[in-house]
């Protein structure tokens, strides 16, 4: 994984001008503090500042066909290069990176090889036997990417805004899914999945089918030269990762290399949920655990890095990113590269506690289609930049697309909750890993009630959010938001503090609209609040706004309901059905 940074067709091939191209891409050294290559082709430019993971020796950037007329920048992880190479038989490789096969599936395919690739990536590819170019990126919008246009009908593609904002016309995120080709200058979907049009599934739940898929994505993503490690909050998602990653290391190449002894990571207010269950399942799954703990202070100290690296003003995203940024520095320090983390599977699944309100299995899958398609926007955008900032790489087995095609074709009625039969949200994932013979997990952790990430870290974190931006946020500021932000105007106190941290960093209009707006409550889309009227009241991204679901939701009201009456304690049988 790297940044990336490509300027292509600018009409200057002067030293000036790669020198501009220099310092730009050294604005994404935090991405890749291993190498800095850069290739000059004429008026094009492909940058690279490597995170070096696969093949450290010799996997440098740009990478190359045989006789080098074919040229790629990657930031990415291809899982499946070495049945891809084998693909290959009359093509010689210059590393054993696992994005040498770029180039080479391009010389065999043209465009039409992307679809092949299993992995997360983006890239630029440039022919330079007829100047044209190729950029990709992937599925689901893992690893972040934009693309900008200059008044001199040059191109731009960076890994972060920052490598573009300041001499682009016009930029935007790069779709996810999406391939953009100089020949026809647009964009063209290559990703084509059946959820994508939001029709309703009909295959029945098979929780083995399910269970099967999850292992192998997990399993094909420990792939490294390097150490690496597990992101693990005590939710249900990080621990079921922590888990089949600790149950199917040993039997894997990266065993071989660094041993068999899983190390986990966990951050959080003192006291705060995530620490007490995290520890508690690394005991369970025998991982060397590492406990990080943080004050609100510190995160505050925090805000204005975190919004120049992650690049947005959303408040939830804000409120995540800020202390796995503190953790991923915490862990760069101790010599691991990468990590495996549980993003996604929410969005699968509909694990957002205002999901219980779901009316019915169409509107359920509809929602989780929405939610799977912003990914990009939000956690994958939280996921890449807070660990890249500290030039640490985040990988999600639950956005594999092998996972996803099985997941999204189950029929909703099975991921429906309903309280009275003791399904709680993401029940067919639970159901799928309660074993009972060979158990994944503590019976009350696979059944523990879901937490954001922002509210598992310590429920005064977010508190402590907004008491701070009371202080630098005056009434009368509110009373011009309208006027100052026309677009996404913030509408509390706490987004209207970030929102100044991010027009001092990213002043551009075509900055502002990358970020998505709307009214959320516990993380929903804006359509999903529609489902119940009290929610349009209570407009917060927190998981505590879902009134009537969380059993420490925001309202006196709720203090004296006990948790069983909002969520039924459930017996399970051997065969894992809750009963």
């Amino acid at each position: 994984m790297c940044g990336i940074l490509a300027v292509l067709g600018c009409s200057d091939s002067s030293q000036a001008k790669r020198v501009r191209v220099l310092e730009l891409s050294r604005r994404l050294k935090h991405r890749g503090p291993d190498w800095s290559g850069l290739h000059q082709f004429g008026d094009c430019y492909l940058a690279h500042q490597r995170l070096a993971i696969v093949d450290p020796a010799s996997g440098d950037q740009p990478l190359f066909n045989e006789d080098k007329s074919v040229v790629v920048t990657v930031n990415g992880e291809i899982y499946n290069h070495e049945e891809l190479r084998k693909q290959l038989p009359n093509h010689t490789f210059r590393t054993g990176s696992d994005c040498d096969v770029i180039a080479h599936l391009y010389e065999e395919h043209g465009e039409n090889f992307v679809d092949m690739l299993d992995g997360i990536f983006s890239f630029v590819l440039l022919d330079t036997r007829d100047n044209s170019f190729i950029v990709a990126r992937d599925a689901i919008g893992v690893t972040s990417l934009y693309i900008g246009w200059g008044l001199d009908g040059s191109v731009w593609i960076s890994s972060e805004l920052k490598g573009l904002n300041d001499d682009c016309e016009h930029f935007e995120s790069f779709p996810p899914g999406h391939l953009y080709s100089s020949k026809e200058r647009g964009f063209r979907r290559w990703y084509n999945p059946p959820w994508f049009s939001e029709a309703i599934p009909s295959a029945p739940y098979d929780p083995l089918a399910l269970r099967h898929a999850f292992e192998k994505a997990v399993i094909k993503r420990l792939m490294t030269d390097v150490p690496f490690g597990v992101l693990l909050s005590g939710g249900l998602d990080s621990s079921l990762v922590a888990a089949v990653t600790a149950r199917y290391l040993a039997g894997t190449k990266a065993a071989k290399q660094w041993g068999t002894k899983l190390h986990s990571f966990c951050v959080g207010l003192e006291g705060a949920p995530d620490l007490k269950a995290a520890k508690e399942v690394a005991d369970y799954i025998g991982t060397v655990h590492h406990e990080f703990h943080y004050t609100v202070q510190d995160g505050i100290d925090a805000i204005e890095d975190v919004i120049y690296h992650i690049e947005t003003y959303d408040v939830t995203t804000i409120r995540a990113s800020i202390p796995m940024f503190l953790m991923s520095r915490k862990i760069k320090s101790l010599g691991v590269k990468w990590v495996i983390s549980g993003e996604g599977s929410d969005e699968i699944f509909g694990g957002y506690l205002y999901f219980h309100k779901a009316p019915n299995k169409e509107e359920f899958h509809q929602e989780t289609c929405r939610k799977i398609k912003a990914l990009h926007k939000y956690d994958c955008l939280r996921a890449n930049k807070s660990t890249f900032a500290w030039g640490l790489e985040a990988r999600v087995p639950f956005l594999d697309k092998d996972f996803i095609r099985v997941a999204m074709n189950i029929d909703p009625e099975y991921k429906m909750i309903k309280r009275e039969e003791g399904r709680i949200e993401k029940w067919v994932l639970r159901r799928a890993f309660d074993d009972e013979e060979h158990p994944y997990l503590p019976k009350h952790i696979l059944y523990r009630q879901k937490e954001q990430f922002s509210d598992g870290v310590g429920y005064g974190w977010i508190d402590g959010l907004k008491a701070h931006a009371e202080k630098h946020v005056t009434d009368r500021m509110m009373l011009n938001a309208a006027h100052i932000f026309p677009f996404n105007t913030p509408t509390t106190k706490e987004a209207y503090y970030y929102r100044m941290i991010f027009e001092r960093f990213f002043p551009q209009n075509s900055a502002r609209l990358t970020v998505p707006g709307g009214p959320s409550v516990a993380c929903s889309t804006a359509k999903a609040i529609e489902w119940d009227a009290a929610w349009s009241n209570n407009l917060d991204p927190s998981g505590r706004a879902a009134l009537g679901v969380h059993v420490s939701a925001y309202g006196d009201e709720l203090k004296a309901v006990k948790p069983e009456k909002i969520i039924p304690k459930m017996e399970v049988s051997p065969l894992g059905v809750v009963i």
